[in-house]
């Protein structure tokens, strides 16, 4: 195994990404030392204590991301680190910069910091969003491919009130600065909306999209479903890791799916996640842009299909009780 007894560091361990990442690590033989706020939660550290090789090889970590040397322990020794800790938010936000600006901004550069002490660490594969990709006032036409040259603009976010997409692009604005200025080697990776089956007992926001599409019913004709599988954007982040080559950014978008063909797909896998205004007529579709995955393929990303990770998706969150089978 490429990462036999090679020690990483994953931060936000507990995330739904970062618990897939978790996962693939450990069966490729790595070491993983692993951060969470609050190690004896037993919600958010029990699926990975149950992860196999995690009695031999995962260690948890507590540390806080607004904490300057919080992550000085984790990742002395390291030969990487995969920064995915932040958070995501999409309604219900009453103080932004408190709640995700910080956190997002701070909490990355804190641990670059910390990268930028030890000489072990080789690289840093930082999780960002195609958040910070695709709000700069583009249209999004039939004809328009989206690729790592875009960026998304900070004065626009917030003109909207796009706190998250804000969040991400100041984040990743920041760590590219500094990782410039200071030799660190990063690589970042850029999903869109994540799906697939989660590791963790509690809901996570993108999957729970999956359950609300229904509720865009108004938005249906004109709206996109950009999506893409957590198994896929973990295994992403290992490859940018274990790729000598690997630089810069990558969208990892597997697909620009109208909402209503998304929706279309569910009511075969389960009839309550299509409402029949949408299942039974034709609705016009969206423009669908493309969103480029020849950087990514180049790293030897793989995507699978968006039946596939709806099927699994559904198919989890009725073994979890989220769904009535």
């Amino acid at each position: 195994m490429s990462g036999e007894r090679k020690v990483v560091c994953v931060t936000g361990a507990s995330g739904f990404i970062a618990s897939w990442l978790v996962k693939l690590l450990l069966q490729r033989g790595y070491v993983v030392k692993a951060t969470v706020r609050d190690p004896n939660n037993p919600k958010k550290t029990e699926h990975l204590l149950s992860l196999e090789g995690a009695k031999e090889r995962l260690h948890l970590f507590k540390a806080d991301l607004l904490e300057e040397g919080s992550f000085d322990l984790v990742v002395d020794g390291c030969e990487g680190v995969f920064h995915t800790a932040s958070p995501v938010l999409f309604s219900s936000i009453s103080d932004p910069q408190a709640e995700l600006i910080d956190p997002a901004v701070k909490g990355t550069l804190n641990v670059l910091r910390s990268c930028g002490k030890f000489p072990t660490i080789k690289r840093v594969v930082l999780t960002s969003s195609m958040a910070a990709v695709i709000v700069n006032g583009r249209p999004l036409t039939s004809n328009v491919v989206v690729d790592e040259t875009w960026f998304s603009d900070p004065l626009l976010c917030q003109e909207l009130k796009e706190w998250y997409f804000l969040s991400k692009t100041l984040a990743e604005e920041a760590a590219w600065k500094f990782a410039k200025e200071n030799g660190i080697d990063m690589v970042t990776i850029n999903p869109s909306y994540v799906m697939g089956p989660p590791l963790q007992p509690t809901l996570n926001l993108s999957v729970e999209m999956v359950l609300d599409l229904k509720k865009d019913v108004n938005g249906v004709a004109i709206a996109n479903y950009t999506s893409t599988d957590v198994r896929d954007v973990a295994s992403a982040h290992i490859q940018a890791f274990e790729v000598p080559s690997a630089s810069g950014r990558y969208c990892l978008v597997a697909n620009v799916t109208p909402i209503h063909e998304a929706l279309k797909i569910l009511k075969e896998l389960h009839p309550s996640l299509c409402p029949p205004e949408i299942c039974e007529h034709d609705t016009p579709s969206a423009p669908e842009f493309q969103i480029s995955q020849e950087k990514a393929k180049s790293l030897g990303v793989s995507f699978l299909p968006l039946e596939v990770s709806l099927r699994d998706t559904v198919e989890c969150l009725k073994e979890k009780g989220f769904l009535k089978p």
